[in-house]
């Protein structure tokens, strides 16, 4: 057995957003902190990579929404190298009769005095939403004060609301989204736009129940986001994650990448460190992961630490993906039909109507892939000429549906479905093929195997009402704590959720700070 090579107050392992903004809020309050990547480069799936010669995209995530304007603040991002190439991205629908649809709010919004008066009200709700992912959730049963004025602290918000916002939040908190929208609005596009948005990146589709909440989740983030709207930072996505490293080294924490860690050190009945593939050992008085629960519990923990009931729960955790990236390398702008070249530099979508959203899932629940997938698609190369040669550009789109399985298997799935995927855009881009110098396409099984994240779920784990607040991972996982005393979760797969926000980590850190007093 290898010495023990040095002794922190905090091993962080996994350098995603959540885990550089966990060891940044540690390092600040004056943790030694040591955060170990396997990787050679830092960020996790929030990174900007070359694809192609000359083409890099963001990789995993695309586009920034829920970021909080305070906790870039708080870690003075900008004096870290963080800029914005666009902001306030507009939406545009591409409909199959080669019209497009603007669906975004304002004066001229489809059905504008319905859609503006729903919005308000959405808005409020998202808001209780914000509240609640911005604190650590409480744990039931206990005597600790905090966890009490914690609960008292969320009835207050939801009571706030007043009596009859209170009451329509209870009625569609758990509905689904078609029939949410189908009640309200009437134009196809925008019901389509606004349910694709909600099932985005989940196992969901727009019938599903529980999908107006996941939709509450992602404009709960937009709403903290300093009114950016739909982001793009210069350098892609993997430029947030440089200056999160830089706002922690700065703080004072050590990160190390190409250091993958074997297991985690257990004595006592508790988390003593970590070991590393090469046998190095590394002492801690608190261990926090940024993985994904099941990697850290199962693989990095093991079961033999953890009671027989708890294991069979985290082994039933949903976290299988549904959606994957297609990254094209193109040698010229593509033309598409209708679309202003202002509005090429925003977010297009491919989901006309609710229907053709919830046909697309369909197929998912058979292990097959649709052959008229719903589409959410950037070209940031046009705000940001840094990601492709001069004159080239570069196409990401995020697609749903995408099963982990599939009939047959993806090696010989994934040039159908890149042959798909290329037909859908050839629709509304008439001789974009032509101009595809190169292409990449992720699916759920190549999410797993480049970021580490057990089932290709950018969630980390599916994001629903029985996977939420002090229910996620697990009853017997909140508040950020694990069964076994020193071992903490900082990712995405606990409170509150995916998405490249940083409050997993910033609250994990909160919780850490509170044990500690």
């Amino acid at each position: 057995m290898s010495a023990v090579a040095a002794r922190y107050d905090v091993v962080v392992i996994g350098a995603g957003h959540n885990g550089l903004v966990c060891a940044a809020q540690l390092a600040r309050a004056g943790r030694r902190t040591l955060v170990l990547e396997a990787r050679a480069r830092v960020g996790g799936a929030a990174v900007t990579r070359e694809f192609a010669p000359g083409f890099r995209a963001s990789t995993g995530a695309h586009l920034l929404y829920g970021l909080p304007a305070s906790l870039d603040a708080e870690l003075g991002l900008a004096g870290h190298g963080l800029r914005s190439a666009a902001e306030r991205l507009p939406t545009t629908s591409l409909l199959p009769d080669g019209t497009i649809a603007d669906v975004d709010p304002g004066p001229a919004a489809i059905e504008g005095a319905a859609r503006a008066a729903f919005d308000r009200r959405i808005a409020r709700f998202a808001g209780y939403l914000a509240e609640l992912h911005a604190r650590v959730p409480p744990r039931l049963g206990t005597p600790d004060w905090s966890d009490r004025f914690e609960l008292l602290r969320a009835g207050f918000g939801l009571r706030r609301l007043g009596r009859r916002d209170m009451r329509e939040l209870l009625r569609i908190g758990a509905m689904n989204a078609y029939d949410l929208l189908d009640e309200t609005f009437e134009s196809p596009p925008l019901k389509g736009a606004l349910a694709f948005d909600a099932v985005l990146g989940t196992n969901f589709g727009p019938r599903s129940p529980g999908s107006v909440f996941t939709w509450l989740h992602r404009l709960a983030g937009l709403g903290a986001g300093g009114g950016r709207g739909l982001w793009c930072p210069q350098g892609g996505v993997g430029a947030l994650s440089a200056a999160l490293e830089s706002a922690a080294r700065a703080a004072g924490a050590t990160v190390r990448t190409g250091a993958p860690v074997a297991r985690i050190l257990v004595e006592a009945d508790r988390a003593t460190g970590v070991e590393l593939d090469d046998g190095e050992r590394i002492e801690a008085a608190v261990v926090v992961s940024g993985a994904d629960p099941k990697t850290t519990l199962l693989r990095l923990l093991g079961a033999r630490h953890l009671d027989a009931g708890f294991v069979r729960t985290v082994r039933h955790l949903r976290n299988t993906g549904l959606a994957a990236k297609l990254h094209l390398a193109l040698d010229r702008a593509p033309q598409i039909v209708g679309v202003d070249p202002a509005r090429l530099r925003g977010r297009l979508v491919i989901a006309p109507s609710m229907d053709y959203v919830e046909r697309a899932f369909d197929h998912s629940k058979y292990g097959e892939w649709s052959t008229a997938p719903a589409l959410e698609i950037t070209l940031p190369s046009l705000a940001d000429p840094s990601l492709a040669p001069g004159g080239a550009h570069v196409l990401s789109a995020t697609v749903q549906y995408a099963p982990y399985t599939v009939a047959g298997g993806w090696e010989l799935e994934r040039p159908r479905l890149m042959e798909a995927l290329l037909d859908a855009l050839e629709r509304h881009a008439p001789g974009l093929r032509r101009s595809v110098v190169a292409a990449q396409l992720l699916v759920p099984p190549d999410i797993e195997r480049e970021y580490g994240i057990a089932g290709g779920h950018w969630h980390h784990l599916e994001l629903a009402l029985d996977q939420f607040h002090l229910l996620r991972p697990t009853p017997g996982a909140r508040g950020h704590a694990t069964p076994v005393p020193g071992l903490y979760l900082c990712g995405a797969g606990c409170h509150p959720g995916g998405g490249v926000t940083g409050l997993a980590g910033r609250n994990a850190a909160q919780f850490i700070l509170r044990q500690s007093e």
